[in-house]
C-alpha cells in the first residue's frame, strides 16, 4: 500500500510505537523540500525542536543554517528529518528500540523523497544508516553509493557548538556534499 507524504506525516504525529510518545511535546516530522537532491537525518529531535514541532529550530539549527549559507543552499531547497520523530529525555541517545520503532518512518520519507545524497548529521545517524562500525571522527566527509544514493556523514552542529575548530572540517565536507550534485 502507498501512502502519501500527509498520511505519513499523520502516522508520525499519532505514533505511540515506543515510550517516547508518552514524554514528548511534539513530534518532529522532516521538513523541507518534497523533492530534495539532499535528505540530512540527525538522531533526534531536541528540547526545542520537541517544543516548536520542526527540526533544527535551536542553537543547532543556527550552525547548520550557516553551514548551509556556506554552500549556496537554503532549508528551502533540501530536506531535514531524524532517525527518531520523539525527544528522547534529558537529551539522550535514543535507544536501539526507539530507533527500531521509528526506522520504517524514516525509510518511508526515504523512498517519497528520492535524495541523490543522504547526509547523516552525527555518529548516531551514521551508524544507523552507514554502518554500525561507523566512526565519525575518521570517516567523516567520505561517500559511500548504495541503492542509488550517496552516503555520508559530517559532524552534527551541536559537536561544532562542544569544539568550535571542527567548523572549518564540516564546512569542507559541506563543499565536497555540493560537489558530488554535479
Amino acid at each position: 500500500m502507498m501512502y502519501s507524504y500527509e498520511e505519513l506525516k499523520a502516522f508520525v504525529n499519532s505514533c505511540t510505537k515506543c515510550p517516547l510518545s508518552q514524554t514528548r511535546n511534539k513530534p518532529v516530522m522532516g521538513r523541507g523540500s518534497l523533492k530534495p537532491q539532499i535528505l540530512f537525518v540527525a538522531e533526534a529531535p531536541g528540547n526545542s525542536e520537541d517544543r516548536d514541532g520542526i527540526p533544527f529550530t535551536g542553537r543547532s539549527g543556527k550552525i547548520l543554517d550557516e553551514l548551509l549559507k556556506h554552500v549556496g543552499l537554503s532549508r528551502e531547497e533540501i530536506y531535514l528529518t531524524n532517525v527518531v520523530k520523539c525527544h528522547p529525555p534529558n537529551n539522550r541517545d535514543p535507544r536501539p528500540e526507539e530507533q527500531e520503532a521509528c526506522i520504517p518512518y524514516l525509510k518511508y520519507e526515504t523512498y517519497l523523497l528520492k535524495p541523490k545524497i543522504i547526509v547523516c548529521l552525527g555518529r548516531i545517524a551514521a551508524q544507523r544508516i552507514i554502518s554500525p562500525g561507523y566512526r565519525i571522527s575518521r570517516e567523516h566527509g567520505t561517500f559511500l553509493y548504495r541503492k542509488d544514493t550517496w552516503l555520508t556523514a559530517v559532524y552534527h552542529p551541536s559537536a561544532i557548538l562542544r569544539d568550535p575548530v571542527k567548523m572549518e572540517e564540516t564546512k569542507q565536507d559541506f563543499e565536497r556534499i555540493v560537489e558530488k550534485l554535479f
